[in-house]
């Protein structure tokens, strides 16, 4: 079997796909937080009794398997290909292999630190993009505003048009704005993708190492034994 560490593509993701990605991983931020943190802490608390090793394990396993979806749905959303870090686990010493793989490790601090950067990509990516809507589509809602409206920011008025016409100065702020939010979502997917490469996949070490490995005279398995020939044939032998 063999085992892709990279594609040799760089992270290019679709803009939908990044928008997608961004506006989920403030909630998926959340659930992996209060899982890691809650799972540890139990764990680590209940050791001197041992049921704190069971609950660790399953942890450990939960959180391979969080890790696992994360490289999926970065696939999926952002077009990027994150190979599988972990190193294989021995017949003995498998939970103890697992402990000491930095894999583990790496998993954990992406999942834990998924709440502060799904936090700031979340409310990046909505003051942007509901901005930009805001102002780029007032001359198509403005006919229906209450006559006194006016748009407040901190307190201070800053969109006060009196007329349909007073409205698309606004209009063409707010088609910048949209351009822009489209250039910060494709940044801040691409940036995600980089990083969910680094703490999620195999490090360059290892990919380097991988690849220096010969192949020269490796057994293919996959071929049947005996191969499908043709039945021999046996004769009499003088001597």
């Amino acid at each position: 079997m063999t085992t892709t560490q990279r594609d040799g593509t760089r992270p290019n993701p679709p803009l939908l796909g990044s928008l997608a990605y961004l506006a989920m991983n403030l909630p998926i931020g959340i659930g992996t937080f209060v899982f890691v943190v809650t799972s540890m802490s139990i764990g680590v608390s209940t050791l001197i009794i041992w049921v704190g090793l069971a609950v660790l394990a399953v942890a450990m396993l939960v959180m391979r398997g969080l890790a696992t979806l994360e490289r999926l749905r970065v696939h999926a959303l952002l077009g990027t290909y994150i190979a599988s870090p972990y190193r294989p686990a021995p017949e003995r010493g498998r939970w103890t292999s697992r402990v000491k793989d930095p894999a583990t490790w790496k998993d954990m601090a992406y999942l834990v630190l998924m709440l502060p950067i799904g936090i700031a990509e979340f409310v990046i990516t909505l003051v942007l993009w509901s901005g930009s809507l805001y102002l780029a589509l007032l001359p198509l809602y403005w006919p229906w505003l209450p006559a006194d409206w006016h748009g407040v920011l901190w307190d201070h008025t800053f969109v006060a048009p009196d007329s349909w016409v007073g409205t698309l100065p606004f209009a063409g702020l707010g088609v910048l704005f949209l351009a822009l939010a489209i250039v910060v979502t494709n940044a801040l997917g691409t940036a995600h993708a980089v990083y969910a490469r680094t703490l999620l996949g195999p490090s360059q070490r290892r990919i380097s190492k991988l690849e220096g490995l010969s192949t020269a005279g490796a057994i293919d398995w996959s071929d049947p034994w005996p191969p499908n020939t043709a039945p021999m044939s046996y004769g009499p032998v003088s001597r």
